[in-house]
């Protein structure tokens, strides 16, 4: 009777020990439960209490993951994309010197074949030395150790030194001194050093496309009306064989030499004149930017800055503006007049003004201005 009493008792002790047991389980999922709803409501809350917020904000953050895939697609194909450049480039070269250079030389007169010769290996070589620099040359990048800049706050992704007009490229993964943009045509970011390599880049291969699409032009309709010639001709002669007429005379067949000349200067016309359209529009942005002496990113900051400062009644001045002109001759490194010939017509490694961690005054400069460290 006893032994029933304690095995009963032990029994009724485990079970309440179980209960016990769930209920704290019960209330600690809840506990961690009630944990994670303030904490989302503490997240949320802070990151919709902001002033700076707006729709952009809220928008960049819900394609962070689009941006991502293309920076890191962009890394990977930037080879492949300068290797399409070269490989476009040498086809219109080689096109030029085996089909369009014999025809100049036999039907030009004297004065144009040296004015084709002169101006083409000249714009040629522009194009193939600044697109080799802009590609070799680096950006610059600030110091990773602490120095005594002044006016430099801390990059939130490198965790080190960020000098005035320098960005984080998430591309490169690193900071860029006055970056512009990372171009994957160039597998390579447009900064401080490099960025007059690849404006001229744009400027002389546009200048060069432009020159190929207005002289190949008669060229382009003869090829053209000649390809369509060829197609009708190859229609009548598949007529000829389904009708077995042997006794008539098969219509002429053009050579193979003769298709690949039409076919080759049609490839040239409309390349050129595409890539004229798009590069020279690029062209003009970038022109506009230098006028102001802007880079594009800074052209979506003062915008905004400048939207700001009008609804408090206030004007906005872009503190690394110069002056059109000005900012141009900064730009191309224009000291002396004789610059324009030797540093802008000819092929020329000068570095640009100051070393990107701060601005001072160019020497080029005749109005006296007191050294800027903005933003």
């Amino acid at each position: 009777m006893r032994s029933r009493q304690r095995m009963f008792a032990a029994v009724m002790r485990l079970l309440l020990k179980c209960l016990r047991l769930g209920r704290r389980r019960r209330f600690k999922l809840l506990r961690q439960a009630g944990q994670l709803w303030h904490y989302g409501r503490l997240c949320l809350r802070s990151l919709l209490y902001n002033s700076f917020t707006n729709s952009d904000v809220v928008l960049d953050s819900l394609f962070e993951p689009v941006y991502w895939l293309v920076d890191h697609v962009t890394r990977w194909f930037g080879v492949v994309f300068v290797a399409l450049v070269i490989g476009l480039t040498s086809s219109i070269v080689a096109i030029v010197y085996i089909c369009l250079l014999p025809l100049i030389l036999q039907t030009y007169t004297p004065a144009w074949i040296c004015w084709h010769l002169a101006y083409g290996h000249w714009n040629l070589i522009m194009i193939v030395f600044h697109y080799y620099k802009a590609i070799t040359t680096s950006p610059g990048h600030p110091p990773q150790a602490k120095n005594d800049l002044t006016g430099v706050s801390i990059c939130r992704k490198c965790i080190a030194p960020k000098p005035a007009r320098t960005h984080h490229c998430s591309i490169c993964n690193r900071c860029v001194l006055k970056m512009d943009h990372h171009c994957p045509w160039l597998n390579n970011c447009v900064g401080h050093y490099n960025h007059r390599y690849f404006f001229s880049f744009c400027l002389f291969m546009t200048m060069g496309c432009i020159y190929c699409s207005i002289s190949g032009w008669d060229m382009f309709r003869d090829a053209y009306a000649a390809i369509e010639r060829m197609k009708l001709l190859e229609k009548e002669r598949l007529q000829v064989a389904a009708n077995q007429t042997y006794y008539q005379t098969p219509p002429p067949t053009f050579s193979f030499r003769q298709r690949a000349f039409h076919k080759s200067v049609v490839y040239l016309w409309v390349l050129c004149s595409s890539v004229a359209l798009a590069l020279g529009a690029l062209t003009l942005w970038h022109a506009a930017l230098i006028t102001r002496g802007e880079t594009s990113i800074e052209r979506h900051i003062n915008k905004k800055e400048r939207q700001r400062l009008q609804k408090k009644g206030k004007v906005f001045r872009n503190p690394y503006s110069y002056g059109s002109w000005d900012n141009w001759k900064v730009f191309l490194g224009v000291d002396v007049p004789r610059h324009w010939l030797t540093r802008v017509l000819l092929p020329s490694p000068h570095l640009p003004h100051g070393t990107g961690l701060s601005w001072e005054l160019p020497p080029c400069m005749t109005e006296q201005r007191a050294p800027l460290l903005a933003i």
